[in-house]
């Protein structure tokens, strides 16, 4: 066990949180990952080479920024809660490839907060890799990280998370699925997303009251750069799943409303031929790519 992964098993994270009179924080969702190996085994799976910059979101007490900053070039972590911090900064005081934030990582659900994209910026200037997102990511927040990150820039080339095993099936599932939803879309339509390992709630303390895994997502550039407006079609999508199982018309159709008439709805999803009894959880992402920038080029003023 490494001086890293040894401030991080149960034994060791119970006597010291006793001994400073705190206790985890389950609405910051403080489930700490209290096996060494699976530390190591996030690391080894984020193929961190040593150019890179990596984000950390939930940096706890540090002992997964410990092994990241072993293999990068440099690591921004942020974390929120005071006591953590404080415990993070005395394990990594001597990591000076380290920034620590102590803050929230969003503005609000929708945009990262820019001081952290700014830190981002500011080591990926003096590196030569790429940037990567390696996170124990709180479950309350692992949506609007992962979907804000896709849509920011700089943008992370791979995500290496662990998260509710619900939220990484809702990830990779596909069309006529029950957990194909927007979140697989926007994810989908510019990355490779794989569940890596299912974790059971006995790896963490406290533990959860449900199973986690370890998702790996790696963007395809070229599939990102075919969106003509990532941010519209994230909004599009968003629109057309808030009734997944109506049929397809009556979803674009209250979503258009001030911006389309019925009739050039009809004629734009006869022109796609998605008339009859088509749903949107039915549809491929090439599928809403192809409607979704239809819809563009005749409303493209539109927005949810």
């Amino acid at each position: 066990m490494t001086s890293a992964t040894r401030h991080h098993t149960k034994t060791y994270l119970r006597r010291l949180f006793d001994e400073l009179g705190i206790s985890p924080t389950t609405k910051l969702g403080q489930n700490f990952l209290v096996d060494p190996n699976l530390q190591h085994f996030i690391v080894d799976a984020a193929e961190i080479e040593p150019g890179d910059v990596v984000l950390e979101v939930g940096t706890g007490t540090g002992a997964l920024t410990a092994l990241v900053a072993e293999r990068a070039s440099a690591v921004v972590t942020v974390e929120l809660d005071r006591h953590l911090f404080e415990l993070a900064s005395e394990h990594l005081f001597d990591r000076a490839n380290v920034t620590l934030l102590r803050q929230d990582a969003l503005r609000n659900k929708n945009a990262m907060d820019d001081r952290v994209l700014e830190a981002v910026r500011e080591r990926l200037e003096g590196a030569d890799g790429s940037f990567k997102l390696v996170s124990n990511l709180p479950y309350n927040i692992a949506t609007p990280v992962i979907s804000n990150l896709l849509g920011n820039e700089p943008h992370p080339a791979t995500m290496t998370v662990t998260i509710q095993k619900e939220l990484g099936e809702r990830i990779v599932a596909g069309p006529k699925t029950k957990d194909y939803s927007a979140l697989s879309v926007w994810v989908q339509c510019q990355a490779d997303a794989r569940i890596v390992r299912i974790l059971p709630p006995t790896v963490f303390w406290p533990r959860p009251k449900v199973e986690s895994a370890i998702v790996r997502i790696d963007v395809d550039e070229a599939r990102r750069a075919s969106i003509p407006d990532r941010q519209y079609f994230r909004q599009f999508v968003k629109a057309m799943f808030l009734h997944r199982r109506k049929f397809l018309r009556a979803n674009v159709a209250p979503a258009m409303k001030r911006h389309l008439s019925k009739p050039q709805v009809d004629e734009i999803l006869e022109e796609l031929a998605l008339t009859g009894n088509v749903r949107t959880e039915e549809l491929d992402v090439p599928t809403l790519l192809r409607l979704c920038e239809r819809v563009r080029l005749a409303a493209p003023d539109w927005r949810l």
